[in-house]
Protein backbone atom coordinates (compact mmCIF):
# COMPACT_ATOMS: atom_id res chain seq x y z
CA UNK A 1 0.00 0.00 0.00
CA UNK A 2 1.13 3.93 -0.73
CA UNK A 3 0.98 4.42 2.95
CA UNK A 4 0.38 2.81 6.73
CA UNK A 5 -3.66 2.92 8.36
CA UNK A 6 -3.92 1.58 11.74
CA UNK A 7 -7.06 -0.36 12.09
CA UNK A 8 -6.95 -2.00 8.03
CA UNK A 9 -8.93 -5.52 8.21
CA UNK A 10 -6.88 -8.32 7.57
CA UNK A 11 -6.70 -9.45 3.51
CA UNK A 12 -5.47 -12.69 2.64
CA UNK A 13 -2.80 -12.58 -0.14
CA UNK A 14 -2.24 -14.15 -3.67
CA UNK A 15 -2.74 -16.95 -4.12
CA UNK A 16 -5.81 -16.98 -1.71
CA UNK A 17 -8.88 -19.48 -1.05
CA UNK A 18 -10.84 -16.60 0.65
CA UNK A 19 -10.91 -13.02 -0.32
CA UNK A 20 -11.30 -13.76 -4.15
CA UNK A 21 -12.49 -11.05 -6.63
CA UNK A 22 -13.48 -13.00 -10.02
CA UNK A 23 -14.04 -10.13 -12.92
CA UNK A 24 -16.48 -10.27 -15.56
CA UNK A 25 -14.60 -9.47 -19.31
CA UNK A 26 -17.35 -8.43 -21.56
CA UNK A 27 -14.77 -7.40 -24.20
CA UNK A 28 -12.31 -5.84 -23.30
CA UNK A 29 -9.53 -5.05 -25.73
CA UNK A 30 -5.87 -5.78 -25.47
CA UNK A 31 -4.50 -2.89 -24.02
CA UNK A 32 -7.37 -2.54 -22.11
CA UNK A 33 -6.44 -5.74 -20.33
CA UNK A 34 -3.09 -4.77 -20.02
CA UNK A 35 -4.35 -1.13 -18.18
CA UNK A 36 -6.29 -2.85 -15.62
CA UNK A 37 -3.50 -5.86 -14.56
CA UNK A 38 -1.81 -2.38 -14.37
CA UNK A 39 -3.52 -0.46 -11.94
CA UNK A 40 -5.42 -3.62 -10.35
CA UNK A 41 -4.10 -7.01 -11.01
CA UNK A 42 -2.86 -7.20 -7.65
CA UNK A 43 -6.57 -7.26 -6.47
CA UNK A 44 -7.89 -9.77 -9.25
CA UNK A 45 -7.91 -13.42 -8.50
CA UNK A 46 -9.79 -14.84 -11.98
CA UNK A 47 -11.10 -13.80 -15.16
CA UNK A 48 -14.58 -14.92 -16.49
CA UNK A 49 -15.02 -14.57 -20.37
CA UNK A 50 -18.70 -12.94 -19.83
CA UNK A 51 -21.27 -16.01 -21.13
CA UNK A 52 -20.34 -16.63 -25.11
CA UNK A 53 -18.06 -13.53 -25.96
CA UNK A 54 -14.75 -15.18 -26.66
CA UNK A 55 -16.98 -17.18 -29.69
CA UNK A 56 -16.71 -13.24 -31.24
CA UNK A 57 -13.74 -11.81 -29.61
CA UNK A 58 -10.72 -10.67 -31.60
CA UNK A 59 -6.97 -11.86 -30.76
CA UNK A 60 -8.55 -14.22 -28.28
CA UNK A 61 -5.55 -16.17 -27.93
CA UNK A 62 -3.14 -12.64 -27.46
CA UNK A 63 -5.55 -11.51 -24.71
CA UNK A 64 -6.00 -15.09 -22.84
CA UNK A 65 -1.48 -14.53 -23.19
CA UNK A 66 -1.34 -11.37 -21.47
CA UNK A 67 -4.10 -12.27 -18.49
CA UNK A 68 -1.27 -16.01 -18.46
CA UNK A 69 1.67 -13.50 -18.26
CA UNK A 70 0.17 -11.85 -15.19
CA UNK A 71 -0.59 -15.17 -13.73
CA UNK A 72 -4.94 -14.40 -13.37
CA UNK A 73 -6.34 -17.53 -14.38
CA UNK A 74 -9.60 -17.01 -16.74
CA UNK A 75 -12.52 -19.70 -17.50
CA UNK A 76 -15.18 -19.33 -20.52
CA UNK A 77 -18.73 -17.84 -18.88
CA UNK A 78 -21.44 -20.94 -18.26
CA UNK A 79 -23.38 -19.81 -20.90
CA UNK A 80 -20.87 -20.91 -23.37
CA UNK A 81 -20.86 -24.37 -22.04
CA UNK A 82 -24.60 -24.97 -22.02
CA UNK A 83 -24.10 -23.67 -25.94
CA UNK A 84 -22.22 -26.48 -26.63
CA UNK A 85 -24.24 -29.14 -24.73
CA UNK A 86 -27.56 -27.65 -25.74
CA UNK A 87 -26.08 -28.71 -29.80
CA UNK A 88 -24.63 -32.15 -28.32
CA UNK A 89 -20.90 -30.82 -28.99
CA UNK A 90 -19.34 -31.70 -25.42
CA UNK A 91 -16.42 -33.16 -26.76
CA UNK A 92 -15.86 -30.25 -28.30
CA UNK A 93 -16.03 -27.96 -25.69
CA UNK A 94 -13.62 -30.16 -23.95
CA UNK A 95 -11.58 -29.63 -27.37
CA UNK A 96 -11.73 -25.42 -26.84
CA UNK A 97 -10.50 -26.08 -23.74
CA UNK A 98 -7.42 -27.63 -24.57
CA UNK A 99 -7.03 -25.30 -28.04
CA UNK A 100 -6.48 -21.96 -25.44
CA UNK A 101 -4.68 -23.89 -22.62
CA UNK A 102 -7.59 -23.07 -20.22
CA UNK A 103 -7.34 -24.41 -17.02
CA UNK A 104 -10.37 -23.73 -15.52
CA UNK A 105 -13.91 -24.07 -16.31
CA UNK A 106 -17.36 -23.35 -15.59
CA UNK A 107 -20.39 -25.72 -15.58
CA UNK A 108 -24.06 -23.96 -15.72
CA UNK A 109 -27.32 -25.05 -16.33
CA UNK A 110 -29.25 -21.25 -16.03
CA UNK A 111 -30.43 -20.78 -19.40
CA UNK A 112 -31.71 -24.27 -20.33
CA UNK A 113 -33.17 -27.27 -18.50
CA UNK A 114 -30.78 -30.13 -17.74
CA UNK A 115 -31.04 -33.23 -15.32
CA UNK A 116 -28.88 -32.74 -11.98
CA UNK A 117 -27.36 -36.01 -12.29
CA UNK A 118 -26.44 -35.09 -15.68
CA UNK A 119 -24.87 -31.84 -14.71
CA UNK A 120 -23.09 -33.74 -12.06
CA UNK A 121 -21.46 -35.97 -14.92
CA UNK A 122 -20.15 -32.96 -16.85
CA UNK A 123 -18.48 -31.76 -13.47
CA UNK A 124 -17.23 -35.10 -12.65
CA UNK A 125 -15.49 -35.39 -16.34
CA UNK A 126 -13.94 -32.25 -16.74
CA UNK A 127 -12.82 -32.20 -12.80
CA UNK A 128 -10.10 -34.54 -14.72
CA UNK A 129 -9.33 -32.59 -17.41
CA UNK A 130 -9.75 -28.54 -16.01
CA UNK A 131 -10.52 -26.80 -11.87
CA UNK A 132 -14.07 -26.75 -12.09
CA UNK A 133 -16.40 -24.17 -11.24
CA UNK A 134 -19.92 -24.95 -10.73
CA UNK A 135 -22.46 -22.18 -11.07
CA UNK A 136 -26.08 -23.06 -8.76
CA UNK A 137 -29.13 -20.64 -9.55
CA UNK A 138 -31.71 -20.29 -12.75
CA UNK A 139 -31.35 -16.73 -15.40
CA UNK A 140 -34.73 -16.94 -15.41
CA UNK A 141 -36.19 -14.38 -12.87
CA UNK A 142 -39.78 -16.17 -12.62
CA UNK A 143 -38.04 -19.60 -11.63
CA UNK A 144 -37.68 -19.39 -7.73
CA UNK A 145 -35.59 -22.50 -6.35
CA UNK A 146 -36.38 -23.25 -2.46
CA UNK A 147 -33.34 -22.80 -0.01
CA UNK A 148 -33.11 -26.27 0.21
CA UNK A 149 -32.58 -27.10 -3.38
CA UNK A 150 -29.43 -24.22 -3.67
CA UNK A 151 -28.06 -26.52 -0.70
CA UNK A 152 -28.42 -29.66 -2.14
CA UNK A 153 -27.15 -28.95 -5.69
CA UNK A 154 -23.87 -26.97 -3.99
CA UNK A 155 -23.18 -30.25 -2.05
CA UNK A 156 -23.66 -32.34 -4.60
CA UNK A 157 -21.94 -30.21 -7.50
CA UNK A 158 -18.83 -30.21 -5.24
CA UNK A 159 -19.07 -33.61 -4.09
CA UNK A 160 -18.93 -34.33 -7.81
CA UNK A 161 -15.55 -32.38 -7.94
CA UNK A 162 -16.38 -28.49 -8.28
CA UNK A 163 -13.09 -26.45 -6.75
CA UNK A 164 -16.08 -23.69 -5.89
CA UNK A 165 -20.02 -22.76 -6.63
CA UNK A 166 -21.01 -20.01 -7.67
CA UNK A 167 -24.11 -18.30 -6.62
CA UNK A 168 -26.04 -16.87 -9.58
CA UNK A 169 -26.99 -13.68 -10.36
CA UNK A 170 -26.44 -12.42 -13.48
CA UNK A 171 -23.94 -9.50 -14.47
CA UNK A 172 -26.98 -7.26 -13.57
CA UNK A 173 -27.16 -8.38 -10.26
CA UNK A 174 -30.97 -8.92 -10.25
CA UNK A 175 -31.92 -12.79 -10.50
CA UNK A 176 -30.88 -16.40 -8.39
CA UNK A 177 -29.39 -14.68 -4.92
CA UNK A 178 -31.38 -11.14 -5.68
CA UNK A 179 -34.92 -9.75 -6.29
CA UNK A 180 -35.67 -8.48 -9.33
CA UNK A 181 -34.94 -4.83 -7.45
CA UNK A 182 -31.49 -6.04 -6.66
CA UNK A 183 -31.62 -6.86 -2.97
CA UNK A 184 -30.20 -9.75 -1.69
CA UNK A 185 -32.64 -13.00 -0.68
CA UNK A 186 -31.17 -12.60 2.70
CA UNK A 187 -33.29 -15.85 4.17
CA UNK A 188 -31.96 -17.92 1.36
CA UNK A 189 -28.23 -16.43 1.52
CA UNK A 190 -28.18 -17.06 5.58
CA UNK A 191 -29.68 -20.67 5.19
CA UNK A 192 -26.80 -21.85 2.15
CA UNK A 193 -24.27 -20.51 5.18
CA UNK A 194 -25.65 -23.44 7.96
CA UNK A 195 -24.53 -26.06 5.30
CA UNK A 196 -22.20 -25.00 2.71
CA UNK A 197 -18.56 -23.58 4.14
CA UNK A 198 -18.12 -19.97 2.73
CA UNK A 199 -14.82 -20.45 1.43
CA UNK A 200 -16.53 -23.11 -1.08
CA UNK A 201 -18.95 -20.48 -2.61
CA UNK A 202 -18.08 -17.46 -4.79
CA UNK A 203 -21.17 -15.11 -4.76
CA UNK A 204 -21.92 -13.12 -8.22
CA UNK A 205 -22.81 -9.73 -6.61
CA UNK A 206 -22.20 -7.05 -9.36
CA UNK A 207 -24.05 -4.08 -7.53
CA UNK A 208 -22.07 -2.15 -4.69
CA UNK A 209 -24.93 -2.67 -2.30
CA UNK A 210 -24.58 -6.57 -2.98
CA UNK A 211 -21.06 -6.15 -2.32
CA UNK A 212 -21.73 -4.33 1.11
CA UNK A 213 -24.26 -6.64 1.95
CA UNK A 214 -21.99 -9.90 1.83
CA UNK A 215 -18.80 -8.14 3.22
CA UNK A 216 -21.22 -7.28 6.57
CA UNK A 217 -22.72 -10.88 6.73
CA UNK A 218 -19.43 -13.30 6.06
CA UNK A 219 -16.19 -10.14 6.17
CA UNK A 220 -13.54 -8.62 4.62
CA UNK A 221 -12.31 -12.03 2.56
CA UNK A 222 -15.15 -13.03 1.30
CA UNK A 223 -15.32 -14.49 -2.32
CA UNK A 224 -16.74 -12.29 -4.97
CA UNK A 225 -17.77 -12.25 -8.31
CA UNK A 226 -18.97 -10.70 -11.40
CA UNK A 227 -17.27 -7.47 -10.89
CA UNK A 228 -16.65 -4.76 -13.50
CA UNK A 229 -13.26 -4.18 -14.12
CA UNK A 230 -13.79 -0.39 -13.24
CA UNK A 231 -14.94 -1.58 -9.53
CA UNK A 232 -11.99 -3.52 -8.83
CA UNK A 233 -10.15 -0.82 -7.19
CA UNK A 234 -13.63 0.20 -5.36
CA UNK A 235 -14.36 -2.90 -3.85
CA UNK A 236 -10.75 -3.51 -2.68
CA UNK A 237 -12.02 -0.13 -0.51
CA UNK A 238 -14.80 -1.47 0.64
CA UNK A 239 -13.16 -4.83 2.05
CA UNK A 240 -10.91 -3.10 3.99
CA UNK A 241 -13.49 -0.20 5.39
CA UNK A 242 -11.79 2.49 3.51
CA UNK A 243 -15.55 4.10 1.75
CA UNK A 244 -18.34 5.12 3.83
CA UNK A 245 -20.48 2.10 3.15
CA UNK A 246 -18.35 0.11 5.63
CA UNK A 247 -16.28 2.93 6.90
CA UNK A 248 -17.18 2.22 10.27
CA UNK A 249 -17.68 -1.68 10.20
CA UNK A 250 -14.55 -3.17 11.33
CA UNK A 251 -13.12 -0.44 13.91
CA UNK A 252 -14.57 -1.41 16.65
CA UNK A 253 -13.51 -4.54 16.37
CA UNK A 254 -9.57 -3.81 15.72
CA UNK A 255 -9.82 -1.58 18.80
Amino acid sequence: MNYHLNQIPYRTSKPRNTGYTMIMDKGLSIREVEDMIDISGDFIDIVKLGWATSYVTKNLKEKLAVYKSAGLPVYLGGTLFEAFIVRNQFSDYQKVLDQFGLEYAEVSDGSIEMNHDEKCGYISTLAKQVTVLSEVGSKDAAKIIPPYKWIEQMQTELDAGAWKVIGEARESGNVGLFRDSGEVRQGLVEEILTKIPEDKILWEAPQKAQQVWFIKLIGTNVNLGNIAPNEVIPLETIRLGLRGDTFDYFLDSLK
